[in-house]
């Protein structure tokens, strides 16, 4: 039996294997209605996608886009490991953590 290589272990080309196959499970089961699985196969293409990314490319301190919830900002006040640790902007200031692969820089106007 094949063990599977976690995302840290795997290089630049496995990872994109890994988001396409997983995208297209979550394709499958959005089709068949799986509302849950489609979901958790979103997020875990969304943490490979959070692989690819340098955590050097995200400031603590500077605010960034929400991608997939349009007009929402993210205070990042720390990173630890691949997910970053802040608070949306507008709201209530609850602390919560993103995967870096959802954050988008404002500054470069995307």
């Amino acid at each position: 039996m094949e063990t599977e290589k976690k995302y840290s272990e795997m290089n630049e080309h496995e990872l994109r294997s890994e988001i396409g196959r997983l995208m297209e499970k979550a394709r499958k089961a959005e089709q068949m209605g799986m509302i849950n699985e489609f979901a958790v196969y979103q997020r875990k293409a969304l943490m490979a996608k959070s692989y690819m990314i340098d955590p050097a490319t995200i400031v603590p301190g500077e605010i960034y886009r929400i991608d997939g919830d349009e007009g929402v900002f993210f205070y990042v006040d720390y990173l630890k490991g691949r997910f970053a640790w802040g608070y949306r902007l507008g709201g209530e200031r609850a602390t919560e953590a993103l995967p870096i692969a959802m954050l988008e820089s404002v500054k470069s106007g995307k």
